[in-house]
């Protein structure tokens, strides 16, 4: 395994566990979102300015890094009310749609178009995560506030992996990591003000997750996933991250009860067989796939 698909990996376990520590409800969820970053933020800015990393870019390539860190917060703040308005399962597999965005996004507007292998990929992980829940789940959605936000957070993650992936193509990991954390903490910061919400207060396991939450779910994972988004196609890794779904399903189910039934591991391995499908670098032809 090279070093972007060994970094996608770890960074995938990183985020995995992000979304049992919201969960557990020790902090609202817009200030947990706040504190991920700035707490990332905090640790890794100084070591960038002592280490000489950070410089100033073109007033194109900062607007960008910008945005990067409002669509990124955005995405974090919103994910962070659904998992807590429903469960963290549910949640993860919302925001894990995020790669039918990212593959239309990438056929409008970059010039690495998505492969057929990609699409088929998407078909064949979307078709598991429909297993995974259930189709009457899908068939008697109801339109509330935990699934509004869970497809919103989607959404700004998909725009977030098309704008980074830009973005990288110029800047290294770690000057992109400290302007997008600085933007994101500051913005967040100015959301949870208007809000209302209360900076201080909580307990010392509340305190304790979100360090965990900062320092493993943001600071650790995002460097290695930028670096693979970096060095990787940004439809491949955005949907290699579906496997979260999995992963989180499974962590939801040890760590907070949630139920896992046969139907949702299958779904799972559907969801995994797709992922696998957008490493083959030959394209496939669904015919001779099922000949063979």
């Amino acid at each position: 395994m090279n070093k972007p698909r060994l970094a996608l990996l770890i960074g995938i376990i990183c985020i995995s566990i992000f979304p049992i520590l919201v969960k557990l409800n020790y902090t609202p969820g817009l200030i947990s979102a706040f504190y991920r970053m700035l707490i990332a933020a905090v640790l890794v800015v100084p070591y960038a300015l002592i280490t000489r990393q950070l410089k100033w870019y073109s007033p194109k390539t900062m607007l960008l890094m910008v945005v990067c860190g409002i669509l990124f917060g955005s995405d974090v703040a919103v994910w962070n009310i659904a998992i807590q308005q429903s469960t963290a399962t549910q949640a993860s597999l919302l925001t894990n749609l995020a790669p039918v965005w990212v593959g239309v996004g990438s056929y409008l507007f970059l010039t690495n178009k998505p492969t057929r292998n990609f699409w088929i990929g998407t078909v064949f992980a979307l078709l598991g995560m429909v297993i995974l829940v259930g189709i009457d789940v899908f068939i008697n959605f109801s339109f509330d506030n935990a699934f509004i936000f869970g497809v919103l957070s989607g959404m700004f993650y998909a725009m977030y992996i098309l704008v980074s992936k830009r973005v990288l193509n110029e800047v290294e990991v770690m000057p992109f990591m400290c302007y997008s954390l600085l933007t994101s903490s500051l913005f967040l910061g100015i959301v949870n003000f208007v809000a209302g919400s209360s900076f201080g207060g909580f307990s010392d396991r509340g305190w304790f997750v979100l360090v965990v939450q900062g320092v493993v779910c943001q600071l650790l994972a995002w460097t290695l996933l930028s670096f693979a988004t970096k060095n990787m196609r940004a439809t491949r890794v955005s949907l290699s991250l579906l496997s979260q779904a999995v992963l989180a399903a499974f962590l939801a189910w040890l760590f907070l009860g949630e139920e896992i039934t046969i139907q949702m591991i299958g779904g799972g391995f559907v969801i995994l067989f797709g992922i696998a499908i957008t490493f083959v670098d030959t394209p496939i032809s669904i015919v001779n796939f099922f000949k063979k």
